[in-house]
């Protein structure tokens, strides 16, 4: 992993599904070019306001500033000419613009190192990732631990009945989830639960009752 100085464009990508880790890595990349005295920006989507607009947070707490934009555009018009490392969390709600911009990026000789969901929670290819993941000259794949079995999970299981491809939430929308106990369907649609229990336990009640 090269993480130094380089005097020509790169490309990184953290990728995995939800809590494995991907916005605690780019802070970390992040941090250890500070070290460095490296220029950098950190740009996130606007639709991203978890933890506060200005902010992007890991769900760990750590949490750096940045600067949220609406679209990718933006994060021509806003960088500076010192800029050395460009940050980008949350990349799969932005729209495939993105790709371009970043390639433009790269191509001034500025490092970029972008984080985000590969898969939307039913398990395909999220916004503008597929392509982000073909051009990057280094990708890391994340896994967290499926909350069913506690094997490595490399899925984001929707536990509310929204079915929109895009919804920014935590632990109330989202459980990590290997391949296995992964289902295509938002959890609370496929397996309506009373409001007390958790999604795993909800469909082990389900398992019990089919099979007495």
């Amino acid at each position: 992993m090269r993480e130094g100085i380089t005097h020509y464009g790169w490309v990184e990508v953290v990728c995995g599904c939800m809590f494995s880790g991907k916005t605690e890595e780019l802070i970390r990349r992040m941090k250890r070019a500070e070290i460095a005295r490296q220029k950098l920006q950190i740009f996130k989507p606007m639709i991203d306001d978890r933890y506060g607009k200005e902010f992007v947070a890991s769900h760990n707490a750590n949490r750096v500033e940045s600067i949220p934009v609406s679209n990718p555009q933006e994060i021509l018009d806003m960088l500076d000419d010192t800029t050395r490392i460009v940050g980008i969390d949350e990349a799969q709600f932005f729209d495939h613009s993105l790709v371009e911009v970043v390639e433009r990026l790269a191509n001034r000789g500025l490092r970029v190192v972008i984080a985000g969901l590969d898969m939307d929670y039913r398990g395909k290819p999220f916004g503008p990732m597929p392509q982000l993941l073909a051009i990057a000259e280094s990708v890391t794949k994340l896994t967290a631990i499926c909350v069913v079995c506690g094997a490595p999970a490399t899925r984001s299981q929707r536990v509310t009945s929204n079915e929109d491809q895009v919804l920014v939430g935590a632990h109330d929308s989202y459980e990590a989830r290997c391949r296995a106990h992964h289902h295509f369907v938002a959890e609370a649609v496929r397996n309506p639960r009373a409001p007390w229990q958790s999604a795993s336990t909800a469909g082990t009640a389900e398992s019990n009752t089919t099979i007495s």
